[in-house]
Formats: C-alpha cells, sequence, structure tokens
C-alpha cells in the first residue's frame, strides 16, 4: 500500500466516525462546541502516532498471549502524557473534556489501528496510518463541533455569527449530537455516491 494511500485513507474512505462509526462516546459526548471537537481529535491523534509507532516497534518481542494488554499498555501511556500535559497547560480544556480524556485508552479507533495496522506494518507506515486516522477524526469531530455550536449557539470556535436567542438549544444537548451525527452521515453518503 502507497504511503499517499496509507495517510489519505482516514480522511475520507475509512473516517472513523462518518464511514466507520468507530468512537461514538467521545464524538457524541464532547462535540458540543468547535474547539472542544477539535481538541479531543487532536488529543487522539496524538495518542494514535504515538501508539502505532512503539507497537510497530515492539510487536515482534510481545508474545501473542499478552498482545492485547500490551497494546493496551502502551496506549494508556500515551493517554496519560496528554492528560497530564492538558491538565497542567490547557485546565479549562481539561475540565471540559473531562473523563474523555482517560477513555482514549479504550477508544476502538486507537486499540483497532494499533492491532490491525501498527502490529503488522513498519514504523513510519504505522505513524502515517495514526495521522491519516487521526485527522480524519479531528476532521470529523470539529465539523461535529462547529455544526451543533452554529446551530445551539450561533457561534463557531467562540466568534458569533448570529445572535444566540436564534439557536436551537437541542443542537448543544445530547440529542443534537445524534441529529448533527445523522445529517453529517448522511451528506457523505451521499457524496460517496456520486
Amino acid at each position: 500500500m502507497s504511503k499517499i494511500k496509507v495517510l489519505t485513507n482516514g480522511l475520507i474512505k475509512e473516517n472513523p466516525v462518518l464511514v466507520l462509526l468507530l468512537g461514538m462516546c467521545p464524538t457524541l459526548g464532547t462535540t458540543s462546541s468547535a474547539i472542544n471537537g477539535m481538541s479531543m481529535g487532536l488529543a487522539t491523534m496524538f495518542v494514535l502516532i504515538c501508539s502505532n509507532v512503539v507497537v510497530s516497534l515492539v510487536k515482534n518481542i510481545i508474545p501473542d498471549k499478552v498482545r492485547i494488554p500490551s497494546f493496551i499498555v502502551i496506549i494508556a501511556t500515551f493517554v496519560t502524557v496528554v492528560q497530564m500535559f492538558m491538565e497542567a497547560y490547557m485546565p479549562a480544556l481539561f475540565e471540559s473534556l473531562g473523563l474523555f480524556i482517560p477513555l482514549i485508552v479504550v477508544n476502538c479507533i486507537v486499540l483497532g489501528r494499533a492491532e490491525s495496522f501498527a502490529a503488522k506494518n513498519d514504523p513510519f507506515s504505522s505513524m502515517l496510518d495514526g495521522m491519516g486516522m487521526g485527522l480524519g477524526f479531528t476532521l470529523a469531530l470539529t465539523l461535529l463541533g462547529s455544526m451543533r455550536e452554529l446551530l445551539g449557539t450561533g457561534k463557531i470556535f467562540g466568534a458569533t455569527l448570529f445572535p444566540e436567542d436564534f439557536g436551537a438549544l437541542v443542537f448543544v444537548l445530547a440529542p443534537g449530537a445524534f441529529i448533527a451525527l445523522g445529517y453529517l452521515i448522511a451528506i457523505v453518503n451521499k457524496l460517496k455516491t456520486k
């Protein structure tokens, strides 16, 4: 598989959220605003890239019996780094994302890529795969967060586009996440069929 294809695969063709429907917990839980969605996506991308590279480096020395637990420990290490960094340097964002940061450890996108790609490929290809899947995840969460923030509050990344009185509160709440995600998936499916 070409390096460019590995990098771009997660953006559209195998987008973790909009096509594969993976990682729904952080997708629906953290996207009440564009900044939250983008931040969660970037944190997950960091973990994806780092864990993919490490898994591809140690794949031959890990016995099959402890492969999955070993991958989880590797992933948990990088999640801890992200969590400590956010808590120290971005406390407001850390407070906003809350429990969803530690849940990156059990995100099926991260473990799935470690098992299906990084454990079978070289470190550079694994890094590109993590970058591509991470970019796709970040793009999807940012789009969903932007859509929900705009329709719910009239803002995007804090910039007011129309008065909040004209927003529909449902889009900031949990049901709005399902509605907005449904529409985004429908748009992607429509574009893919053309």
